[in-house]
């Protein structure tokens, strides 16, 4: 049994690109929908939102000179296509998944309402949320704790590139210690940057806890589902 009836699963833009400096790579998306279909298979109905950054982030596109709105909109498009790729792979394993979108571009996707997300969730389909917020100035990871407390979401399951929160970036610092569980106002007071901070401001008043894993190495998905202590958990 797993653990978790309903999750929202953020994926990394940044990790769809695998091995290569840009864009998608098939392998690591097929690896990703088996995953996904892996944990469908035990009825857990899962939302999912990608981040852009594999094609293009509205943040450093303002460091170039976009204008930082436009650079915003262009990483929301970068989501849609991310998604719709996502889609397309989870097709191809013979899940069935719907694309949503905050921003209206019928037929690509179906227009954001929390009933439709939690209808096309209760059918048994993977649930795909695109274009962010919809809005400006919000990164994906304030999208994916809004449509986690939107879709009343049992945990916000952050699949990344480390297999947890560490006391420093583990890439940069071989002394960085990990958390088996750290609270939201440890994740404060040490400044720890798991998510931009109304991510995670949202996701304390709203008690939504949120598990950060390693979503690149092949399982972890399953075991963090089935609680099996994968990962480091944010509570309270």
């Amino acid at each position: 049994m797993a653990k978790y009836k309903r999750i929202l699963l953020k994926l990394s833009g940044e990790s769809l690109m695998g091995e290569q400096d840009y864009g998608i790579d098939q392998q690591r998306l097929h690896e990703y929908a088996e995953q996904i279909k892996e944990v469908a298979s035990l009825g857990v109905q899962i939302g999912i939102v990608i981040g852009g950054g594999n094609i293009f982030r509205g943040l450093s596109g303002a460091t170039k000179g976009f204008d930082r709105v436009k650079g915003d909109q262009m990483g929301m498009l970068a989501t849609v296509i991310n998604s719709l790729a996502l889609n397309s792979a989870l097709t191809n394993v013979s899940v069935k998944s719907k694309v949503l979108t905050a921003i209206r571009m019928e037929p690509i996707g179906e227009f954001y309402s929390k009933e439709k997300a939690i209808e096309w969730l209760e059918k048994g389909y993977i649930t795909i949320f695109s274009a962010g917020t919809g809005n400006p100035y919000f990164t994906t990871d304030t999208g994916s704790s809004l449509r986690g407390i939107e879709i009343e979401a049992d945990v916000f399951l952050k699949g990344t590139r480390v297999d947890g929160v560490y006391s420093a970036d583990p890439e940069k610092d071989p002394t960085a210690t990990k958390f088996d569980t750290i609270s939201f106002n440890e994740v404060y007071s040490q400044g720890l940057k798991i998510m931009d901070l109304t991510a995670t401001t949202m996701c304390k008043e709203n008690n939504l806890p949120i598990i950060v894993f390693n979503m690149d190495k092949k399982g972890s998905l399953m075991k963090v589902v089935n609680g099996e202590g994968v990962g480091t958990i944010v509570y309270g």
